[in-house]
């Protein structure tokens, strides 16, 4: 059985990137003992006659032919119709970007 250390819950906060206290670190500690442990326990199941798998429905991926239908489509000029804001032919957006220097 794995016993879970206050090093392991720190390394998983890091891996999450979350700051946790003191009071956290024993909290989850606590709490993630015995889900650590349920996974010991299955590595202690015999699985020698099991056959690995990925996949166990036997349903493959279907794809279709990618056509343009251009009675579904909007030209360039029919797609900005609506905007007021535009430039060159394109949507005209505030900069989401805060390192842009074109804002």
């Amino acid at each position: 059985m794995a016993k879970l250390t206050k090093v392991d819950v720190l390394h998983v906060a890091k891996l999450a990137k979350l700051d946790i206290s003191e009071k956290e670190i024993n909290k989850y500690t606590e709490q993630l003992a015995p889900v650590i442990n349920y996974f010991s326990e299955l590595s202690e199941i015999d699985t020698n006659d099991v056959e690995p798998t990925s996949q166990t429905t036997g349903l493959e991926n279907v794809f279709r032919q990618d056509v343009i239908k251009g009675e579904n489509c909007l030209n360039q000029d029919e797609a900005v119709a609506g905007s007021e804001k535009t430039y060159n032919g394109y949507f005209k957006v505030k900069a989401i970007l805060s390192e842009r220097t074109d804002k």
